[in-house]
Formats: C-alpha cells, sequence, structure tokens
C-alpha cells in the first residue's frame, strides 16, 4: 500500500459540510437561545458552505427569540456551530456569518397594545 501522502486526499462537498452546519445550528438555537412553548415555533436554522482548501466559511439563517441578548445568542452560536463543524470535518472554520431572519414575539397577542 502506497504511503499516506501518495494515497490523496478526502474531499467533504459544500453541501455535506452545510448540513452539518444547519444540524449544529439547530442544536445550538435550542441550547442557547431556545424559544419558549408559549411562542411561535421557529423555522429549521439553514446553513450554506464554501469549502476551499481545507478551509471553510459558513453562512447561517435561524429565528431568535425576542427578547433575548441578540449579540450574545449569536456569538454563542457561531462559536458552538464552529467548533462543531470543525470536529466532525477536520476542516478549519473561517467565518461563520449568522443572519437572523425573523425575531419570534409572544404568539398570543390578546393582551393587546401598551398605551
Amino acid at each position: 500500500m502506497p504511503p499516506p501522502a501518495e494515497r490523496g486526499a478526502t474531499v467533504i462537498p459544500d453541501r455535506v459540510v452545510a448540513r452539518i452546519a444547519a444540524q449544529a445550528a439547530r442544536t445550538a438555537q435550542s441550547r442557547r437561545a431556545a424559544v419558549p412553548p408559549d411562542r411561535d415555533s421557529p423555522e429549521a436554522p439553514s446553513a450554506s458552505a464554501a469549502v476551499r482548501t481545507g478551509s471553510v466559511r459558513l453562512h447561517l439563517t435561524m429565528d431568535l427569540p425576542y427578547p433575548t441578548d441578540i449579540p450574545r445568542a449569536c456569538e454563542q452560536i457561531q462559536r458552538d456551530v464552529a467548533e462543531k463543524v470543525a470536529q466532525l470535518t477536520g476542516l478549519d472554520v473561517g467565518e461563520v456569518v449568522l443572519t437572523v431572519r425573523r425575531l419570534l414575539t409572544a404568539a398570543d397577542t390578546s393582551r393587546g397594545r401598551v398605551r
């Protein structure tokens, strides 16, 4: 059998890395920014990935509850996703961009407006 350096390289397609990132984002969302049961249910996070020579750039889109500390929640989610993707793929995660699709407010709107 040839030495490891001569055998080739393992290539992980962008869509596979994106699926791993989406699952990691789902886990991080439930841990870091869980939407209480009295709120609208969030859509599943979506992800895209661009893999280039051993590193990856990720873009996540997800819902977050309101009120919450949005910058802190986003930072924690980005860190969690980067760590999980790096652990599972062996790729260096260069950047994780997180877009908040919508903020979920209380589903019960019967309380009326505050005057």
